[in-house]
């Protein structure tokens, strides 16, 4: 069995996790650069916690300035093995209002500026993403947010646009019109990567306006998202800390395979594969190069 260790990425409004005891920050670099800020690692109940600011303290990142590949590599470099994704985000639905919580469990990527994938030229792989989401760390989420009596819903689609701007009117109209359920600018290609490095992946999808399609509200703007921010950020510490400390020890194993995604996922022939990109790479194949 492997230990569980759980890693967070916050998003707007989640620059840092509080309750962590035993606290250390650490500056890293990996081969695809630093990371979005220092990794903080400290303990919540018996579980061994690593936060990531997405954005940065201060939001200082950009959506399409994130270095996503530093991101996960840090995270999976550190030992983590399941992953909670924080993330603001547009309703397209009147039911998905702001306040709640939407535990998204598939994609749909609109990004065009981000690099994508740990592999390439000399090594290639091809992860299946049919099933972003781990099932069983999102019912711990979902668990956890029924204890503290946090309103969420478990399941739905997530675009994730390029950014920064928000959506035209027309682009909210046809995300609407094609049944999707929220949009934000980070989820992608974050899960990508977070399956190919082997984590076990979940996101909080926390609504804060209806983008701009619905016709009672005005259209999105950074004032009247920052006020659900802040609302949105106290729920979800309660419920991070519900989870933390309630999560069990040892790595439960994936049941779609989230934690095993590489043994079906390389195709490059052994003989032919880069060794330099494989040294690049050596956390993200240690369990495969182990097996």
């Amino acid at each position: 069995m492997t230990k569980a260790i759980v890693g967070v990425i916050g998003g707007s409004g989640v620059y840092d996790l509080p309750g962590l005891e035993d606290l250390r920050e650490e500056t890293v670099e990996t081969p695809f650069g630093a990371p979005s800020d220092a990794l903080r690692f400290g303990r919540i109940g018996a579980t061994d916690v690593v936060f990531l600011a997405r954005h940065g303290r201060g939001h200082r990142l950009s959506p399409s300035g994130i270095n996503y590949r530093a991101n996960i590599y840090a995270l999976k470099a550190a030992g983590v093995t399941d992953l909670i994704s924080v993330s603001a985000c547009g309703s397209f639905k009147p039911e998905l209002y702001p306040g709640l919580f939407v535990l998204a469990d598939q994609f749909v990527d609109r990004t065009f500026g981000r690099q994508s994938s740990f592999f390439g030229n000399g090594c290639v792989a091809h992860v299946s993403m049919a099933h972003p989401v781990a099932p069983l760390l999102q019912e711990r989420i979902a668990a956890a947010a029924r204890a503290e009596d946090i309103e969420c819903k478990r399941g739905g689609t997530y675009v994730c646009m390029e950014g920064p701007q928000f959506s035209s009117y027309a682009e909210s109209m046809t995300y609407k019109g094609l049944g999707y359920d929220v949009i934000g600018m980070t989820a992608m290609p974050e899960a990508k990567l977070a399956r190919e490095a082997e984590l076990s992946y979940a996101i909080i999808a926390m609504v804060t306006d209806y983008d701009c399609w619905h016709p009672e509200h005005a259209a999105v703007e950074v004032a009247s998202v920052l006020k659900v921010v802040h609302e949105n950020s106290t729920k979800a510490a309660r419920l991070l800390a519900r989870l933390l400390r309630e999560f069990p020890a040892q790595h439960e194993p994936c049941p779609i395979g989230s934690d095993r995604a590489l043994d079906t996922a390389l195709i490059t022939a052994p003989a032919a594969r880069d060794p330099e990109l494989l040294r690049t790479l050596a956390p993200i194949l240690a369990r495969v190069n182990a097996s």
